[in-house]
């Protein structure tokens, strides 16, 4: 019998090869997506792509208010997203989102134990990622301790399993991992800031980690770019 998970499902190149790697370990996941005024809301199409790809029965889209938000990658903020920058993950960008891994996974707490499911996977990485707080495995340990304390399940012993099965591998090995699962990563995107087609930009923090990644990888990159 498959073991329940509940997976955050952005859409992206990282949330997609978690949950081939969730599905290859053997649950039956469920997804939640979130909508929260991002500029790249494009993410939320691919993400109901790779729902029908991986045959997941069960998707949440969540609607947070955009407002609540002060980040480069909400529409509202009129803040611009950083382009062409060297990442140096000793700055914290302005693409961070405030408390928003902490919001992603209350929620998918919720759908958890709700549901049953002792289980929540997401696609954080510490290796390439842009120097946000709430992609690091001490902050996933924390809310683990949280988790097992403020919830009914926790407090009767059926403590939280937080998976991040990509936490420290470099976007060449997440991509290797990806392909060799059978992952079709032209379901995937990526771009902070893509065009209203829904080209990426190719200059944006994610864009060029993840054509990076594609090129050390050996893999053909997907991605259609602005022209």
């Amino acid at each position: 019998m498959l073991k329940k998970g509940v997976i955050l499902l952005s859409g992206g190149l990282d949330s997609a090869t978690t949950a081939a790697i969730a599905i290859d370990m053997g649950f039956n996941l469920s997804a939640l997506t979130f909508f929260y005024g991002q500029r790249h809301d494009i993410e939320i199409k691919y993400a109901e792509r790779l729902v029908s790809f991986f045959k997941i029965e069960n998707h949440v889209k969540v609607e947070i208010p955009a407002k609540i938000f002060r980040s480069a990658l909400t529409k509202a903020s009129g803040i611009d997203v950083p382009k062409n920058r060297g990442i140096d993950t000793s700055d914290i960008p302005e693409t961070y989102v405030p408390a928003r891994n902490i919001i992603f996974l209350s929620y998918a707490l919720a759908y958890a134990e709700s549901s049953g499911a002792s289980d929540i996977f997401i696609g954080a990485n510490a290796v390439d990622y842009s120097g946000y707080p709430d992609c690091r495995g001490e902050f996933f340990n924390a809310f683990k301790k949280m988790a097992d304390i403020g919830t009914k399940a926790g407090v009767e012993g059926n403590g939280f399993n937080i998976h991040t099965p990509i936490l420290d591998m470099t976007k060449p090995e997440i991509i290797r991992e990806g392909v060799r699962l059978g992952m079709d990563y032209s379901l995937t995107h990526s771009c902070y800031d893509p065009s209203p087609e829904g080209y990426s930009c190719g200059s944006c923090d994610s864009c060029i980690l993840r054509h990076n990644g594609f090129i050390d990888a050996g893999v053909a990159d997907p991605t259609k770019y602005r022209g």
